[in-house]
């Protein structure tokens, strides 16, 4: 099925029964947040507010909840975009079996967007943003956002769809210093092409034109996401995904998406930017608030009876982790055909995506060495860091496996099989004075702090300890000692104050197990933190906090550390210190009156009653 609105797609996932209305008001401020995040939680239905408080429009979140709902949604043509990836990768293929991969060719057809020559439903109703669902998702966001949208531009140099943008960066609607109505706010990171857009008006003294989409057929958000190679058209994708081909026009020199729900359309000029922030985002902290650009409002277009979609993102998993899943369907060995020897990498969602990857390359090297050891992993490594938003990655794994047995999406077995195996003197690499992903506090500034790689090949050098040993568990100064998996322990310890502190209360435990390194040989890496028992309780908050909360440069010491050649290394335990910093933003957490105040929907009687169990 080709759905042509946000509407054909919520109606036939209600008729699957894996959507629900809501036919209570429910108030925007938090409350909707909150229902989705629990239903979330629970694996439950998309949902449909049909009574928005404030708003006579109606809203729809969880639309991708699952993977299986995300692939149930794109069930016609999933196989076929899978196929026309495969053949970029292969072309070859195409040619041997013609036949079997005609299908693929004809899919391809719907890639090119339609341009419309005339008004479509979008353009039913003009109104302003006060108008438009007002979500607040967590108690300190600066004011109201959206998080699905799909935001549209233009390269000035060569303009039209094909060379167009279309990405998913979050927008504030109101709050802070935004006049509402007028301006609302533009908040992009590293490696968006919108940037590129940007810079390229702001040389010329131009204002960039943006459109942003809300709604609209499911693909078109899919297609906002998706981490496309240079040259390939998201608008083009979308066509493909959806099984229908983009269609637009243009309105007083904006594009506008004519099957989305609402276009919002405004200038961004140069200079010109606002505070925007603080939003509870996706690594599960607060991004702060930054000054980014603003958007001087100029219409905006509703169609008749639009509905409003939105996510929540928190500490994952969360809906976002869904369109990463998808997006690892769709595209297969995508990233491993563009970085030779690359035979697996994994984003891990539980640290935040960028944080920390995990990957398993190949050694072919110097298959006539008896020795084993780092060689071309290395260089996978430096390809990995230089590739697209990968390159935002601030703490890298990598190993090779002869067998081809190991797995990345095992990530308990996969660091078990680094840590058998890992030099501490010699397979730690470190990049210093760099930048790391944008809502990643743990550096020294915004989008600055270090990355570092962690690549082990080789035979297995030790087993790894089941158990605490007992010098860990009689240190001065260190409350608690627990085991989070063989070969790591989690120290608990006082709360992190400086960094003067912190190098001074890390010289006095390296004195205390300076000498112990040969009993310490099963424990490879200790994690300092603020609670050992939370970090060792499950894998996810034992890769949330080391991950989300070092950086790498400033927080991992290692015991009789050295250095030789401007090379780092130590002969004891490494030691990662993931307490929470001072400039650490702080984690999203739900306010208890709310979370009470939403169980009358899940009461006898609710629309939600029942629908959790």
């Amino acid at each position: 099925m080709a759905y042509n609105s946000l509407e054909v797609c919520l109606l036939d996932l209600e008729a699957n029964k894996q959507l629900v209305r809501i036919i209570e008001e429910v108030d925007p401020h938090l409350e909707m947040a909150a229902i989705h995040l629990r239903v979330h939680e629970a694996g439950g239905p998309a949902l449909l507010f049909e009574n928005v408080k404030g708003s006579k429009f109606r809203a729809a979140s969880n639309i991708f909840g699952t993977l299986q709902r995300s692939k149930f949604i794109f069930r016609h043509t999933l196989s076929l975009v899978q196929q026309l990836i495969e053949l970029k990768n292969e072309p070859i293929k195409a040619i041997k079996n013609p036949i079997k991969n005609f299908s693929a060719g004809m899919a391809a057809l719907k890639a090119l967007p339609l341009k419309n020559p005339i008004s479509k439903p979008v353009l039913f109703q003009q109104i302003q943003i006060q108008d438009i669902p007002q979500i607040q998702h967590w108690p300190m966001d600066g004011g109201a956002f959206i998080t699905l949208p799909q935001v549209y531009t233009e390269d000035i140099e060569q303009p039209g769809i094909i060379n167009a943008n279309l990405g998913m960066y979050r927008i504030q609607l109101s709050g802070n210093e935004y006049k509402i109505n007028e301006e609302i706010g533009l908040h992009y990171q590293l490696h968006r092409g919108i940037g590129v857009h940007q810079s390229k008006a702001n040389k010329k003294g131009l204002p960039l034109k943006v459109s942003i989409f809300v709604g609209g057929p499911p693909a078109h958000s899919v297609a906002a996401v998706m981490p496309l190679p240079e040259g390939i058209s998201e608008m083009t994708f979308g066509g493909v995904l959806g099984g229908r081909r983009f269609r637009y026009s243009y309105v007083d020199g904006y594009c506008i998406s004519t099957d989305a729900d609402f276009v919002i359309t405004g200038e961004v000029y140069p200079g010109e930017n606002k505070p925007e922030g603080p939003f509870g985002d996706h690594l599960g902290y607060y991004s702060l608030k930054h000054d980014f650009p603003l958007m001087r409002v100029y219409k905006i277009f509703a169609k008749k009876n639009a509905i409003w979609p939105f996510t929540v993102v928190g500490r994952p998993p969360q809906e976002d982790t869904s369109f990463g899943q998808l997006i690892h369907e769709l595209t297969g060995s995508a990233v491993q055909s563009e970085i030779p020897g690359l035979k697996e990498v994994h984003a891990v969602d539980a640290a935040g995506v960028h944080p920390l990857l995990l990957a398993i390359g190949s050694e072919r090297y110097t298959p006539y060495t008896p020795t084993k050891q780092p060689a071309e992993i290395l260089t996978i490594a430096n390809h990995v860091l230089g590739t697209g938003q990968l390159s935002l990655a601030k703490f890298l794994f990598i190993t090779a496996d002869d067998t081809n047995k190991l797995t990345t999406n095992n990530i308990h077995l996969y660091l078990e099989f680094i840590l058998q195996r890992i030099v501490l003197t010699r397979d730690i690499h470190f990049y210093t004075n760099t930048t790391i992903d944008t809502l990643d506090y743990s550096g020294t500034s915004l989008n600055t702090g270090s990355k570092v790689v962690i690549a082990a090949y080789g035979e297995v050098i030790r087993t790894l300890a089941k158990e605490v040993p007992d010098c860990l568990k009689e240190l001065q100064h260190y409350a608690a000692a627990t085991l989070v998996m063989p070969g790591i322990v989690a120290l608990q310890t006082n709360p992190f104050s400086s960094y003067d502190t912190a190098t001074k209360e890390l010289e006095i435990l390296n004195s205390q197990l300076q000498s112990k390194t040969s009993v310490l040989e099963t424990v490879p890496v200790i994690v300092v933190c603020d609670d050992a028992r939370f970090v060792s309780d499950q894998l996810r908050n034992f890769l949330w906090v080391t991950f989300t909360r070092c950086n790498p440069s400033h927080d991992m010491y290692g015991i009789d550390d050295t250095t030789i050649n401007k090379h780092w290394g130590c002969k004891g335990p490494l030691v990662f210190d993931a307490r929470i910093k001072p400039h650490h933003a702080p984690p999203v957490i739900t306010d208890p009156a709310i979370d009470k105040k939403i169980d009358r929907f899940f009461n006898k009687g609710g629309s939600l009653y029942n629908i959790l169990s």
